[in-house]
């Protein structure tokens, strides 16, 4: 039961009733609960400083985790950038050397994709760690550019290392029988006397001497293109082996081989012997580098050591008489 309230009216000299206005009801209800609300608002942010609930908690705990691993992240790829430099420099200043191929200039390498400008959208979002998460996506992106750009390269050098490869077994490389001791090279190139006028010749090849039917092998990959016999060099082989070079085998008794067959380097195409214009059995061998015939002597760098290269070249550069 609400109490009732009295007041001393100095006038009437008596208590009179106070009789509260409908309108002072509701002011004071609206002070109450404004000052509740304030106070409650008020409680209940200082008790979220103090006391941080645990989904909170965990959410600034991933928020430190991501950041962290942010900044390594950051450090990674500094790192990973530096191992790329040292692996463009390594492409521009050996294997491209080394295959004659242009360098990558750096601005190709580190050419560009968008710039600061493709991460416009990021920035509006208001990110609180923008810099550094645009530093980590900038890094990224040029390294997936440089990366492009590297295997680009590898492309080409594979490319060049196969077209080497083939180049390097289509070079005449190896004498064209075998030669123990060193003992069958009878005639050098150059002026060499004639084996019927005995008088001084240019020799355009060398000659081996040796017993009839000793094998004769191609000296380099290529393809025959003749495999005949004619009066001078009598039964003769002549291989394409292309990138400027040919052989001549001449003076054989019989073939291992027809025209247009491939061969290999070391393979047999032939025997010795004494057909055309020859004194005894013996092949004649000859290294032509785009139509000009060249010393072969110089092309046994594959199956001779140091020191008996020096020795055939001293044989091969003996004043003596040719055998065909």
């Amino acid at each position: 039961m609400a109490k009732i309230k009295y007041y001393y009216n100095p006038e009437t000299c008596s208590y009179e009733r106070v009789r509260t206005k409908p309108i002072d009801i509701v002011l004071n209800l609206t002070v109450f609960f404004t000052l509740a609300l304030v106070l409650s608002i008020g409680f209940t942010s200082l008790y979220g400083k103090i006391y941080k609930s645990e989904q909170e908690n965990t959410l600034r705990e991933e928020n430190q985790e991501l950041l962290e691993h942010y900044s390594l992240l950051n450090k990674e790829l500094t790192e990973v950038q530096s191992i790329l430099e040292e692996v463009q420099k390594r492409d521009n200043n050996v294997y491209r050397v080394i295959f004659e191929a242009p360098p990558i200039a750096s601005s190709v390498r580190k050419a560009g994709s968008g710039g600061s400008n493709k991460y416009k959208d990021w920035l509006k979002k208001g990110l609180k760690k923008e810099k550094l998460i645009i530093s980590t996506a900038e890094k990224i992106d040029e390294l997936k550019r440089r990366m492009y750009v590297q295997s680009k390269s590898y492309d080409e050098i594979s490319q060049l290392v196969k077209n080497k490869t083939h180049m390097l077994a289509s070079m005449p490389a190896i004498q064209p029988l075998a030669n123990k001791g060193l003992t069958r090279l009878t005639s050098g190139f150059g002026l060499r006397v004639h084996p019927i006028y005995k008088v001084g010749q240019f020799h355009p090849g060398i000659d081996f001497a040796a017993p009839q039917g000793t094998p004769i092998y191609a000296t380099a990959d290529g393809e025959v293109e003749k495999a005949e016999y004619e009066s001078g060099y009598g039964n003769h082989v002549i291989i394409q082996h292309g990138y400027g070079y040919k052989t001549l085998y001449g003076h054989m008794v019989n073939f291992n081989i027809k025209a247009g067959q491939k061969v290999k380097r070391g393979e047999c195409i032939g025997f010795v012997g004494s057909t055309g214009f020859s004194t005894a059995p013996h092949v004649h061998y000859e290294v032509l580098y785009k139509g000009e015939p060249v010393n072969p002597v110089y092309f046994f760098f594959k199956d001779l050591t140091s020191e008996e290269y020096e020795k055939i070249l001293e044989l091969a550069n003996k004043e003596n008489q040719s055998l065909s």
